[in-house]
């Protein structure tokens, strides 16, 4: 069995943001070489996280609107007695989850037709990063 590990950096514009890294996640895929297998993709930060779904910007916006009101931003997390302002944040990720195990056939993503790759940042504009973990023949 193979392996191959690359990282990816991110420092967001914005404090909430969602990144597509399907195309960067399947470039990594073939730069492995592996053509059986599979791809882990998993934030390494607390506040982000890394979920599959529909690239369309209506159902994104519905994403961070349950997730706003799941996790809102609220003043009085006990969290917040650290000095920090980030209790949604980690609330949120906890909701998205912070990896993905994606299936690789014939040296591919095995995506189906509208899955999309996805970094969730909940606590940006701060250089944090993903770690791509493939495994496989």
């Amino acid at each position: 069995m193979k392996s191959h590990t690359e990282y990816l950096w991110f420092n967001t514009h914005k404090r909430r943001e969602f990144v597509n890294i399907t195309d960067t996640v399947e470039r990594m895929v073939r730069s492995s070489e592996i053509k059986e297998g599979f791809c882990l993709v998993s934030a390494m930060h607390i506040t982000a996280g890394v979920f599959v779904n529909d690239e369309e910007n209506g159902l994104k916006s519905d994403i961070f609107e349950m997730l706003e009101n799941l996790a809102p931003y609220r003043k009085d997390y006990k969290h917040h007695l650290t000095g920090e302002d980030n209790g949604d944040a980690h609330l949120k990720s906890l909701l998205v989850h912070h990896q993905v195990v994606l299936p690789i056939t014939d040296g591919k993503l095995d995506l189906g037709p509208w899955q999309q790759v996805f970094y969730a940042e909940f606590d940006g504009q701060r250089r944090k990063r993903v770690i791509v973990k493939i495994i496989g023949e």
